[in-house]
């Protein structure tokens, strides 16, 4: 492999003109394919195989034009001090709310809180509810701006009026704090290069990436359902990868240049060792974010490929656009140890060179592996603690910022009606084979009302053809509690009974009860996820390292940092540490997807760090260094730029802690922190102790092994070979 990119590497740069044009066409065809593609809105959402999405298509089915998909709104009131909600002057506000807000052409019906009892025993708040025919986030601008209107006329006649559901869906944005992680990203470059030239080229390569991958997902997002975290995902990591890669290719150009390589021969090299790293890094992140499709949840599917695809294009123009823009830069990229002049910090012709801060640092590793061993895994160990303690449910406006009107209306809720209105019940009985509907819907009833954390179990309401019926059940407790998540199971085992005895299928459905099958799906695929993810990371690991333990090690290092940075997660967001600093306004369960979301995509990102700087250390030891050496060898070329591309990804993860969004803000702080422990403590620490205490035996591969495994040359011995000098092919640059 290190053959064929090396002249793929210096076609790029000889070619850089051909290159650069068929970049830059396909950003502007994915540019205007973005442009002129229909508007497409949030990613319908289904679970295939869970019960509360089977209850979802027997309603289709049986209760037609109902909309149980739909965006739900409630528009809660709320009494002045000293009055009630039936108070003449408030009534009549209220009825003309409804009336105002029954005239969208979207509404499907709103329900008058005098007619449907939705007022609170003390009759200080009351609530209407709007159901429309589309989800939050196909619904119509038009529509949301009428609903806020018809609330804030009642504010005006003196209520106090919150609306909540899913109706106000908006569209997260990050704010500004994502284009500060850039900044931090290009400030680091420029320090690492000591150049503005050699900095800007990983920022243009990594934004020209994520622009086609960005464009790309807006365009075939109406087509194939995409919504706009899709997006969000692919930008986040089609950023932290497309830099870190062409910051690999240009610091390995910048090392042959200063061996006294030629500009195209050094390009050429650089893709050949830097760039066989790139394209197995890549893999690794490609298969695991591909891998989340085994979960078998559409929407995490979707992002999977989609942010998959963006890595792919970032592995394609760090081996084409970066070669070709070095053709371009010319002599304005220095070698390295020329790097300081912009800092004035160049080194003088004929100083001798100090032992950089790697060099050193992995020789105190060396001297000293048991004692920085044990640190770093008890470190970690302490870190990830808090996990024992993870808590897992999907965000409702329960968890939104107080500001929000949507948590305020939560909050309303609470306070007239119980916490458990926030997260009613939908149950389904479908009685078709059975000899007496209405018996056994009745008899349902009264099974679900002897049943604990019980408050209210409204009557059953059937269909036109009386043999299916819906039965809406309010729990004591709030909907993301444990109290709520037995009472749905609960429920389910008294089904199984009634099945068993009337031949009617009771389902439990609502959003409470979809976000617990979507957690308890997620559980029950993390294992099967982490097996094969791992497993086939693991086999190309062998290929690139030709090594049992060096995979394992990498392997069982991924899961100390991947189990800490979850501890770090839940210390923030369910148990509120350093919660005001990260600007979370309430805590709560941890996001449902976190878990095997972070598995997959810290996975892929951790091995980048593995591949990077093992590569380096085992190109030393099948030169002929002795292991100890290797791997201050590899530390030398390799700390350096690590840390720097490991800093680089932190800030781009953490600047989507801005986020408006729950989960985006979640996903940012735990990749961040997550990069933080894989690169400096397991890859810095860890990973040099550990192969210190193995020695040679980090490098046994059993013969039979090493016969049948194919050479991929990831350490460019072919290029070694093929020089006929012993890597001296020297002129001026």
């Amino acid at each position: 492999m290190a053959t064929f990119l090396y002249k793929f590497g210096r076609l790029s740069f000889r070619r850089r003109h051909f290159v650069a044009l068929i970049w830059v066409a396909l950003l502007t065809l994915a540019g205007v394919g973005a442009a002129s593609a229909p508007a497409a809105g949030n990613s319908s959402f289904s679970i295939p195989g869970t019960e509360a999405q089977k209850a979802f298509d027997l309603l289709e089915q049986r209760f037609p034009g109902t909309s149980a998909d739909g965006a739900t709104a409630r528009v809660v009131f709320k009494a002045p001090s000293g009055q009630k909600m039936t108070d003449p002057g408030n009534k009549a506000t209220v009825q003309e709310t409804v009336k105002e807000l029954s005239d969208g052409s979207e509404v499907v019906r709103v329900t008058d809180p005098y007619q449907a009892k939705a007022v609170s025993k003390d009759g200080t708040i009351a609530y209407a509810q709007v159901s429309y025919k589309v989800s939050g986030m196909e619904l119509d601008d038009a529509a949301k701006d009428a609903l806020e209107d018809s609330a804030q006329d009642a504010r005006e006649a003196g209520l106090t009026v919150e609306i909540g559901g899913d109706a106000l869906q908006a569209v997260p944005h990050t704010g500004s704090s994502e284009i500060i992680g850039i900044a931090v990203a290009a400030v680091v470059l420029v320090i690492t290069f000591g150049s503005l030239v050699a900095a800007g080229l990983p920022l243009l390569t990594a934004l020209i990436g994520v622009g086609i991958g960005v464009s790309a997902i807006t365009g075939l997002a109406s087509a194939l359902d995409l919504g706009s975290t899709t997006s969000t995902l692919a930008m986040m990591i089609g950023l932290a990868v497309g830099i870190d890669y062409a910051l690999f290719i240009v610091s390995r150009y910048r090392a042959e240049l200063a061996e006294g390589r030629e500009r195209e021969e050094a390009a050429g090299r650089a893709v050949g060792t830097a760039g066989s790293a790139v394209v197995f890094a890549g893999l690794t992140v490609v298969i695991a974010l591909v891998g989340l499709s085994v979960v078998n949840i559409p929407m995490l599917t979707k992002m999977g490929i989609a942010a998959a695809g963006t890595v792919a294009i970032a592995v394609l123009i760090a081996l084409t656009m970066v070669p070709a823009l070095l053709g371009y830069a010319g002599r304005k990229v220095k070698p390295m140890g020329e790097k300081g002049k912009l800092l004035g910090r160049a080194k003088k012709k004929d100083q001798p060179a100090k032992p950089n801060l790697g060099t050193r640092w992995a020789s105190f590793v060396v001297r000293r592996p048991v004692a920085v061993l044990l640190l770093g895994v008890i470190g970690l160990g302490a870190a990830a603690v808090p996990a024992t303690s993870l808590e897992l449910g999907l965000p409702d406006d329960g968890s939104q910022p107080t500001s929000t009107t949507q948590r305020r209306a939560y909050d309303l809720l609470s306070e007239g009606f119980g916490p458990g209105f926030n997260g009613p019940l939908m149950v389904v009985v479908d009685a078709k084979g059975s000899d007496d509907p209405k018996t056994v819907f009745a008899e349902t009833g009264d099974e679900i009302k002897g049943l604990k954390d019980v408050v209210t179990v409204t009557p059953a309401q059937p269909n036109k053809a009386g043999d299916t019926a819906t039965i809406t059940v309010i729990p004591g407790s709030k909907p993301s509690s444990v109290t709520t998540e037995n009472l749905v199971h609960g429920i389910r085992d008294a089904g199984a009974g009634i099945k068993a005895d009337t031949d009617a299928n009771v389902l439990v459905t609502g959003s409470t009860a979809m976000n617990i099958d979507v957690s308890e799906k997620l559980n029950d695929a993390l294992v099967p996820y982490l097996v094969l993810v791992v497993g086939l990371a693991f086999l190309l690991l062998i290929v690139v390292f030709r090594s049992i333990l060096v995979p394992l090690k990498a392997a069982l290092g991924f899961l100390l940092s991947v189990m800490a940075a979850l501890g770090a997660v839940v210390a923030v967001f369910q148990w509120g540490w350093l919660s005001g600093l990260m600007g979370v306004e309430q805590t709560g369960p941890v996001m449902s997807m976190m878990p095997i979301f972070m598995v997959g995509v810290v996975f892929g990102l951790a091995m980048d760090y593995e591949v990077f700087l093992v590569t380096r250390m085992r190109e030393a030891y099948v030169h002929g260094e002795k292991p100890a050496q290797a791997v201050v060898t590899g530390f030398r070329h390799g700390a350096r730029v690590v840390t720097a591309a490991a800093v680089i990804m932190m800030a781009v993860f953490a600047g989507f802690i801005g986020s408006s969004e729950s989960m985006v803000k979640m996903i940012g702080f735990g990749l961040a922190i997550a990069v933080f422990f894989d690169a400096f403590v397991v890859r810095m620490a860890i990973v040099p102790a550990v192969l210190a205490l193995l020695g040679r035996k980090a490098w046994w591969l059993p013969k039979w092994l090493d016969r049948a495994l194919p050479n991929v040359d990831v350490e460019g011995e072919g290029l070694r070979t093929a020089s006929g000098d012993d890597d001296r092919e020297l002129a001026r640059v």
